[in-house]
């Protein structure tokens, strides 16, 4: 277990896409979440390291990884996170044990969700001819129909439930709240935690985050959870040119907060970097607190 003490829809990949093959990390704490293998799985799972963060490839077999906050600091609140990557790859460290090490050191238990994405070639060179593809082609926030958006990620949704569902049976042993377990994710996990919370089913995420995820329009029932937004307007990959998501969330009636940033670029996670956007977690963190999510349960209000 292991205890606190990139990158999404890809920022564009230059000619020269400087990804190095490393060996797979360690990950004694990854719980396998039984999902199964795709049936179109075509390569060995494969990492490689770029803008000086690790990153996971060809993910057939979905775990989960608890970052456990210190039990005196433990708030009873948790967060499945899902890191980013086009559902070709998966920024494991910025969008992903970096954060989950962060809400651990606030109190809250963290956990990342490494789940099964779209076959590429094993050979870094052809794969950074398909993020290219993929890249040029349409975008998520080019998409006009929701409910194929939504078919589309079947499998994502699937690891998902089955994560909130481990959570929730070891919420005693893990001192956490059942009923106050969210979500947060990066680009394409940010589509894939909306996703969940609109048709994941028993999945319910309590509270849900998408950072510089599409802003596509949904029809969002009056039981949605309460939504924090951040993205920046240079953002580059997802176009920030209205907020369809924001509207399909009022809309129902439904809490939604959006911050929105002058600079920051795509796949900002928790890079340092020299402008507002950085500021995104602890205004997450933040709004959390206001929701009443990062309180000790023994704590009462004034």
């Amino acid at each position: 277990m292991t205890t606190a003490s990139s990158t999404s829809y890809a920022p564009a990949v230059p000619e020269k896409h400087g990804m190095t093959p490393i060996a797979i990390p360690a990950q004694p704490d990854a719980i396998e979440l039984g999902t199964g293998q795709p049936p179109n799985a075509s390569a060995p799972e494969a990492w490689h390291s770029e803008y000086g963060s690790m990153f996971a490839r060809n993910v057939v077999i979905a775990t989960l990884t608890p970052f456990l906050p210190d039990p005196a600091k433990a708030t009873g609140t948790a967060v499945i996170v899902a890191p980013g990557g086009g559902f070709m790859s998966l920024s494991m460290e910025n969008e992903g044990w970096d954060v989950a090490r962060a809400l651990a050191n606030r109190g809250v238990a963290a956990f990342v969700l490494k789940y099964r994405l779209k076959p590429t070639p094993e050979d870094l060179d052809d794969f950074a001819v398909a993020i290219r593809a993929m890249l040029a082609g349409p975008r998520p926030s080019d998409w006009h129909d929701p409910a194929t958006a939504l078919r589309a990620l079947a499998p994502q949704i699937a690891d998902a439930r089955a994560a909130f569902a481990l959570v929730r049976s070891r919420a005693s042993e893990w001192t956490i709240d059942p009923e106050r377990v969210g979500m947060v994710g990066f680009s394409a996990g940010a589509m894939l935690t909306v996703a969940t919370a609109l048709v994941g089913e028993d999945a319910k995420p309590a509270f849900i985050g998408d950072i510089y995820g599409p802003l596509t329009a949904f029809e969002v029932p009056d039981d949605a959870p309460p939504l924090f937004i951040a993205l920046a307007a240079d953002d580059g990959v997802i176009d920030p040119s209205g907020f369809p998501l924001v509207e399909s969330w009022r809309a129902a009636g439904r809490p939604v907060e959006l911050h929105f940033y002058e600079q920051g670029g795509h796949g900002f996670g928790m890079y340092p970097k020299e402008t507002t956007s950085t500021d995104w977690f602890d205004s997450f963190v933040n709004w959390m607190r206001m929701h009443g999510l990062v309180e000790h349960p023994e704590a009462t209000s004034p």
